[in-house]
C-alpha cells in the first residue's frame, strides 16, 4: 500500500512537469507580428504591433547605421505597440530589430524612405576654373535633401543647366547612390560658364566657372629704341607677338615671359614682363659700349620665341685723362656722346692699379656731367711707382710707371 502511493504521487509530479513544458511552449510562440509593412516613408511615424496571448512586455531592439535603440511597448487589448522615436523614423535607411523576450527568436527589418520632396540643395562644383579646348572639365554633384536632412532615392531625376557664351544647355540626370553629378566640359573658346541643377521644381544657387585659354603656343618678339647706340642710358622694349593657345585664345593675363639676352662675351642678362592682352613688354637698359645681342623668351615649361639680334653702336670714341696734385688727382673726361653732347650721368669708368704685374686696386666710379674723377689716398695707396689703367666703355688707356 505505501509502495503504490509512493508511485502515484511520482507519476502525478511527472504529468504535471509535462504541462508546465507546455505552457511554457505556448508561451513563446504567443507574440506574433502584426505588422506587415516593411517600407515607410520618413517623418510619417512607425508603430510596431505585436500580439500577445499574455500579459509580458519585452524589450525590443532597432538598429541602423547611426546607432542602437531599446523600445518599451505600451500594450492595448493584447496587442504590444512599440513606436520608433522621430530620431529614428525621420532617418532613411535600413533598420533591423529583435524582440528582447526570453528564448523568442522574433526579429526582421525594414526601410524607411525619404520624404520625396526637395528641401534644400547641396551642390559642390569644381575645379572653379578648367582649360578650354573641349578635354578639361569641371564636375557638379548635386544632394537634394527633404526636410529631415536625408537624401532622396535612387533613381531621383535632376536636371542640370549651364550656360556658355550664347550657348544654353540642359542635360537630365538621376541620383545613384545618395547623389547625382554631372561633367562638364569646356568647349574651345575662353569666358565663364553659369551652372545650376534643379529637381522636384527646387533649384540650387548660381555657380560660375571660368574657361582659362590653354597653354600658350610658340610666338616671335621684336624690339622697339630711340636709337642703338651703346650709351647706358637709353631704353630699349622688347615685345612679344599677341601669345595665343592652340585654339586662338589669348592667354590670361599675368603670364609670365622671360627675356634672356646672350652679349658678345656670352654673358646672359635675363628680364620678365607679364603678359596684358596677350602681349609681354619688358625693358632693359643700353650696355655702355659696343654689343650684340642676341634674344630669345620663354614661358616656362610651355613655349619660346625666335631669336633676334640688337647691335648697338659705340659712342664713346676717345676721351682725355689728366694726372695732377702729384698724380694722386686722375681726371677723365670729357666724354661726349654721338652729338658730342656730354654723356648722361652714370656711366662707370674704372681704374685699374698695378704694382709691377700684380693688381693691387680697382677703383669705380661713375660719370658726373661728363667727368669723373678719382682721388688716391696716400693710406690707401702709398708713394711708389705703379702702372695704371683706365676702362671706359671698353675702351683701355694704360699709364706706365705713375710716381705717387
Amino acid at each position: 500500500m505505501r509502495k503504490t502511493t509512493y508511485l502515484l504521487v511520482i507519476a502525478f509530479m511527472f504529468s504535471s512537469s509535462i504541462l508546465l513544458i507546455g505552457q511554457s511552449s505556448d508561451e513563446e510562440i504567443a507574440i506574433k507580428l502584426l505588422t506587415t509593412k516593411t517600407q515607410f516613408e520618413a517623418g510619417l511615424g512607425i508603430n510596431l504591433q505585436f500580439s500577445t496571448s499574455n500579459n509580458s512586455q519585452p524589450i525590443l531592439y532597432c538598429s541602423n547605421s547611426y546607432g542602437t535603440i531599446l523600445i518599451e511597448p505600451s500594450i492595448e487589448n493584447k496587442t504590444l505597440n512599440y513606436k520608433i522615436p522621430e530620431n529614428i523614423a525621420n532617418r532613411s535607411g535600413l533598420i533591423n530589430w529583435k524582440l528582447l523576450a526570453n528564448d523568442n527568436t522574433l526579429s526582421g527589418k525594414f526601410y524607411i524612405n525619404p520624404k520625396q520632396v526637395a528641401n534644400t540643395m547641396e551642390t559642390y562644383i569644381g575645379p572653379p576654373s578648367i582649360e578650354a579646348g573641349g578635354l578639361d572639365y569641371t564636375m557638379l554633384v548635386v544632394i537634394p535633401t527633404d526636410i529631415y536632412g536625408n537624401a532622396l532615392k535612387d533613381s531621383t531625376e535632376v536636371e542640370v543647366k549651364h550656360q556658355f557664351l550664347s550657348s544654353e544647355y540642359r542635360n537630365m540626370v538621376r541620383m545613384h547612390n545618395l547623389i547625382a553629378y554631372k561633367n562638364l566640359y569646356s568647349e574651345t573658346k575662353t569666358g565663364r560658364m553659369l551652372v545650376s541643377s534643379e529637381t522636384l521644381g527646387k533649384n540650387s544657387k548660381e555657380f560660375v566657372i571660368d574657361v582659362q585659354p590653354a597653354i600658350p603656343t610658340n610666338f616671335n618678339i621684336s624690339f622697339k629704341q630711340n636709337h642703338n647706340y651703346a650709351d647706358g642710358n637709353q631704353i630699349t622694349t622688347l615685345l612679344s607677338s599677341i601669345i595665343r593657345d592652340k585654339n586662338g585664345n589669348i592667354v590670361s593675363d599675368g603670364t609670365l615671359v622671360d627675356f634672356f639676352i646672350t652679349n658678345r662675351d656670352k654673358n646672359i642678362l635675363r628680364t620678365s614682363a607679364p603678359t596684358i592682352n596677350g602681349i609681354a613688354m619688358a625693358k632693359t637698359v643700353h650696355p655702355d659700349y659696343e654689343d650684340i645681342w642676341k634674344i630669345k623668351a620663354y614661358i616656362e615649361g610651355m613655349a619660346e620665341s625666335d631669336i633676334i639680334t640688337i647691335n648697338f653702336r659705340q659712342i664713346i670714341k676717345g676721351y682725355d685723362v689728366v694726372f695732377s696734385n702729384n698724380n694722386r688727382t686722375i681726371t677723365v673726361g670729357p666724354l661726349q656722346s654721338f652729338m658730342d653732347q656730354m654723356i648722361p650721368d652714370g656711366l662707370q669708368i674704372k681704374l685699374h692699379i698695378y704694382k709691377d704685374d700684380t693688381k693691387i686696386d680697382m677703383i669705380l666710379k661713375e660719370s658726373f656731367e661728363g667727368f669723373t674723377t678719382f682721388k688716391l689716398n696716400p693710406n690707401e695707396i702709398p708713394s711708389d711707382s705703379y702702372n695704371m689703367m683706365i676702362e671706359v666703355a671698353k675702351i683701355e688707356k694704360t699709364f706706365k710707371h705713375v710716381k705717387l
